[in-house]
């Protein structure tokens, strides 16, 4: 299977402002959220990406034109509904400090299992329809440009932290445990036998390493041997030039 790059959306002026943006329309990266996501297409520009796939939501649209700007060769761009903003309902377009007072409020932190916006859709449903979505799309890839292929997920927060709680095999209800900032990037490696989390929530740091090293298959193109067995000990790490650590 393929290569992941969870990429977060850069920082709107609904998160500066603290309001719970939801999938209202018009809401967009502000300045600090332009240059996050500019410093994060500046450590994906080693990376060969074969596909950018993005929420639909505009703020996500942004983030995806700043990370492949500059590259010789833009990568396809896919919109996917699936990895969208968790729908929110009736609480979209509140401030935070006031959804804190309601009831749901101690469900959604301690129990997101079982918490349902009023309006909107649960987070049982939000986790199911996005890890379907990376799952089928890491698939798709993996059969169009081979197994060592690394493609990138442009998404939101509880989204991306819903695909990261399900390759961890932690219970949603734990999801919170996890934290991802605007602009971050989490790394996810997909197997026959299970997904390897080789990052969460970076800011810095180089990603060259995920560049499959250099060797010669049969028609001359770039492979690599990938196994989908845990290194007992840790292993040797990636091959490639660079850190090895996001």
């Amino acid at each position: 299977m393929a290569t992941v790059i969870l990429v977060r959306h850069g920082r709107t002026t609904a998160n500066a402002s603290g309001m719970l943006a939801g999938r209202l329309p018009g809401v967009k990266l502000d300045d600090v959220g332009r240059g996050q996501a500019e410093r994060a297409g500046r450590r994906l520009a080693p990376v060969p990406v074969a596909e950018v796939v993005t929420s639909p939501l505009e703020r996500c649209r942004q983030t995806t034109k700043l990370l492949v700007a500059g590259r010789e060769s833009a990568p396809r761009i896919v919109s996917e509904r699936g990895i969208t903003e968790c729908d929110y309902g009736d609480w979209q377009g509140r401030p935070l400090k006031e959804l804190a007072k309601e009831k749901l409020w101690r469900t959604v932190q301690a129990q997101p299992s079982a918490a349902a916006f009023p309006g909107g859709e649960a987070m049982t449903t939000m986790q199911s329809r996005a890890v379907a979505a990376i799952r089928g799309h890491d698939a798709r890839i993996a059969a169009e440009h081979g197994e060592n292929a690394v493609w990138v997920a442009v998404s939101h927060g509880d989204i991306i932290k819903s695909i990261l709680a399900d390759a961890l095999g932690m219970h949603l209800d734990l999801f919170q445990r996890i934290n991802v900032d605007p602009a971050s990037i989490s790394i996810i490696r997909y197997t026959e036998t299970r997904p390897y989390v080789l990052a969460t929530n970076t800011h810095e740091g180089d990603l060259a390493w995920l560049a499959p090293p250099p060797a010669k298959g049969r028609r001359g193109s770039t492979r690599r041997a990938a196994s989908s067995d845990a290194m007992v000990g840790g292993g040797a790490g990636p091959s490639a030039s660079g850190s090895a650590n996001a």
